[in-house]
């Protein structure tokens, strides 16, 4: 569960015409009117089974947009009606459904934050769930929305609590808390974002307990809760084990930070059986390791590792345990910077963001 703008972040032919370098199999693209400078850039979130990816990116005055990129490489940009308009603000995206529709929050200009739905013909809705903060810093996010049109997400009440929600086609809020969530600030039930909801209404996530230790929990669409735990996850402040979603087999992706601060990836099947895994070249000092972000319907993995310099690099692990590395072109050569891969489509293709030695991000697409 991650807070809001806590993002975890070679040469090719440039094609002018639409903004696209290419490498290899990889192609990078920026959304009009992104910023260039550093914690600016384009940073995309997902991809459909058609290769349409979507996300957000962050102009030259740190306000952020959201966007929609067609195949043969269209953009259609927006900003929610009351989005704000300085740094720090503005419209971020993170879920998309069959329908197009998209989902996501936006901080106005009080730096409260509110949940939208957005329809492929633009069409705003924004939402604010029951309970939900209204000072700077709190308020609604939304992170999945599935093929019914059933949101779910989090909002952060007047105590800094957070607390997940499912948000129906017509409105009605449900709300829940993971057995063992901690009720104090910085504490609660969060959902993972993008693919942590199914079309039958099963959502995963995870929750920070009264120790600030994370675990991950998956909800059945009755309602039962189920909590995940990785074998060998720390149980220390910041430790723990959070989850990155689910597939249409309830196979579970996640990371595990052990008792040295250490992650490690893991899948967790149907059964509640576990296999982790680390990639070959992840660091072993804390911070560093193997981070999954996304599982396609065919159970195929990719996210990042973070070496012992600090730098990302993509990874994609197979059903089979066979794990390839790779870097987007131009990625930059510093801690905190290189490949950031978040999702993948039953296809093969891998979408994400690199951020390049400037500190500037820029969306790609890698293809089988």
């Amino acid at each position: 569960m991650n807070r809001p703008l806590q993002i975890l972040q070679t040469a090719g032919l440039v094609l002018l015409s639409l903004g696209l370098s290419r490498a290899q199999n990889i192609i990078t693209f920026d959304a009009p009117r992104a910023g260039t400078g550093a914690g600016q850039g384009t940073l995309a979130q997902g991809i459909t089974p058609t290769g349409e990816t979507f996300g957000y990116f962050v102009d030259s005055s740190g306000v952020a947009h959201g966007f929609l990129r067609t195949r043969n490489g269209t953009f259609a940009t927006f900003s929610a009606p009351e989005a704000g308009r300085n740094s720090g603000q503005g419209t971020f995206a993170f879920g998309l459904n069959p329908a197009r529709t998209i989902t996501g929050y936006y901080i106005d200009g009080g730096g409260v934050m509110h949940g939208y739905e957005r329809t492929a013909i633009g069409t705003f809705t924004t939402f604010d769930a029951p309970g939900a903060g209204t000072s700077a810093g709190l308020g609604t996010l939304g992170a999945d929305i599935n093929l019914e049109g059933v949101i779910a997400g989090y909002y952060f009440d007047a105590n800094n609590l957070a607390h997940a929600y499912l948000r129906a086609v017509n409105g009605r809020f449900t709300t829940f808390e993971a057995p063992g969530a901690g009720t104090g600030s910085g504490q609660g039930t969060g959902t993972a974002t993008t693919i942590g909801l199914d079309a039958e209404g099963a959502v995963t996530g995870a929750y920070i307990d009264a120790n600030n230790a994370l675990h991950g929990y998956v909800r059945a669409p009755d309602g039962t809760i189920t909590s995940i735990d990785a074998p060998g996850a720390g149980t220390g402040p910041g430790q723990g084990t959070d989850t990155d979603g689910l597939n249409r087999q309830g196979t579970i992706p996640g990371v595990y930070v052990d008792s040295s601060s250490v992650l490690h990836g893991f899948v967790r099947d149907p059964d509640g059986n576990f296999t982790t895994f680390d990639v070959p070249g992840a660091g072993t000092g804390p911070g560093q390791g193997t981070t999954p972000q996304g599982i396609n319907p065919e159970g195929t993995i990719t996210g990042n590792f973070i070496d012992d310099n600090g730098v990302r690099h993509g990874f994609v692990r197979r059903t089979d345990g066979a794990i390839s590395t790779f870097d987007a072109p131009g990625a930059g050569t510093a801690a905190g910077q290189g490949t950031f891969p978040l999702l993948d489509n039953q296809s093969g293709a891998i979408t994400g963001y690199e951020i390049d030695g400037n500190g500037v991000s820029h969306g790609f697409i890698r293809c089988r």
